[in-house]
């Protein structure tokens, strides 16, 4: 065994590196995504910990919810193993860039109506009060 794997990290540790508050970090615990060593009252974090937060963070910054995050980091350590882990999270990725890529064209879509609104807008309004309104000048 290395050193990196005799390392411990506190609970303040790991949410100090990682920039998360430490009810964070116990949520993930009591839904069995970290399971820190017990020390009387104390928390003891291990490389394993450190890595599954990391993991967890990353997976959240991509979208997944954490029970796609909890299948994904489980099945390193459960059948099929880490190829069924990747086939896995290849498979959540296209759904995930499935999901951002229609976002993505409902957002442009609305941006174009607001774009159609806003004409028209400042065509009634430079309709109603004259030209020098439709470029604000009136409105301060």
């Amino acid at each position: 065994m290395d050193q990196a794997d005799d390392r411990s990290w506190t609970i303040t540790d790991l949410a100090e590196e990682y920039a998360v508050t430490l009810r964070t970090i116990r949520h993930y615990e009591d839904v069995g995504l970290l399971s820190p060593e017990r020390r009387g009252t104390a928390r003891v974090f291990h490389n394993r910990d450190r890595v599954r937060l990391a993991l967890i963070l990353r997976g959240k910054r991509l979208g997944f919810s954490l029970e796609e995050i909890a299948t994904i980091v489980n099945m390193y350590d459960e059948q099929p193993g880490e190829s069924g882990q990747l086939e896995y999270l290849l498979d959540q990725i296209a759904v995930r860039r499935r999901e951002l890529e229609q976002r993505r064209r409902d957002i442009e879509d609305t941006l174009r109506e607001l774009d159609a609104v806003e004409r028209r807008c400042r065509d009634d309004l430079s309709a109603l009060v004259g030209p020098a309104a439709g470029d604000g000048s009136r409105l301060r």
